[in-house]
């Protein structure tokens, strides 16, 4: 019994490939974790709250797998995927275009590279899609969500007109209706928000072994990693 419960964990902790691989990807590891972990309590808190609804309208209720196909579900997710990608893209657009001095998520002012990161600024590697693959393909998924986020309350909009007896409207005449704004903005503002406060604040503030802070005797002056 002892050796059988010995040897996995022996395996695992001594097992140099694994051992490798977190090393390598640990970042995106334990981010991806928490995205999934909590993306289950989400669709677990939101098919109690749909369920909840659909009680009020007297429909019938879903079990959960059914309520991972609703317009509820996916509605809510593309909506939060959606400003978070505007966000990023956004936000590696315009750090190609402005600076922000001392900011440790700015790249530095001409006055601060140094000769080798000029020489390389100066180098531009060929193609289109090379030098511009993040920007766009942060667009995309943008745009993907968005879409989803824009049928998906369509579908759910129509849902409740109908169990108000209410007549259905087209997905145009949607558009002209404040609820599919009103749940974008909401998640457009306190995105560039956050961005804005890691922008202003890596000037004055450090956090110790973190990638987004400059090192703890930098001058707050110091722009990115210059």
């Amino acid at each position: 019994m002892i050796l059988l419960g010995y040897c996995p964990v022996h395996l695992i902790r001594y097992n140099p490939t694994m051992k490798r691989f977190w090393t390598d990807n640990g970042l995106s590891v334990v981010l991806i974790a928490f995205f999934t972990v909590f993306w289950l309590a989400q669709a677990l808190t939101g098919w109690a709250v749909y369920n909840e609804e659909l009680q009020q309208w007297r429909q019938p209720i879903l079990s959960w797998p059914q309520y991972l196909m609703t317009s509820h579900f996916w509605s809510t997710t593309a909506e939060n995927w959606e400003s978070e990608f505007l966000q990023m893209a956004a936000y590696v657009i315009l750090t190609i275009y402005l600076r922000q001095r001392g900011s440790a998520e700015s790249n530095p002012f001409p006055d601060e590279q140094t000769k080798a990161e000029k020489n390389q600024s100066d180098f531009a590697p060929p193609g289109f899609w090379r030098r511009n693959s993040l920007s766009l393909v942060l667009l995309g998924m943008f745009v993907g969500a968005l879409i989803i986020h824009l049928f998906s309350s369509w579908k759910t909009y129509n849902l409740e007109q109908q169990a108000r007896g209410q007549a259905a409207e087209s997905v145009m005449a949607f558009l002209h209706e404040p609820e599919f704004w009103f749940e974008s903005f909401q998640n457009w503002q306190s995105e560039f928000l956050a961005v804005a406060a890691i922008v202003v604040l890596t000037i004055f503030l450090r956090q110790i072994g973190s990638s987004q802070s400059k090192t703890l005797f930098d001058p707050n002056e110091k722009t990115g990693s210059a």
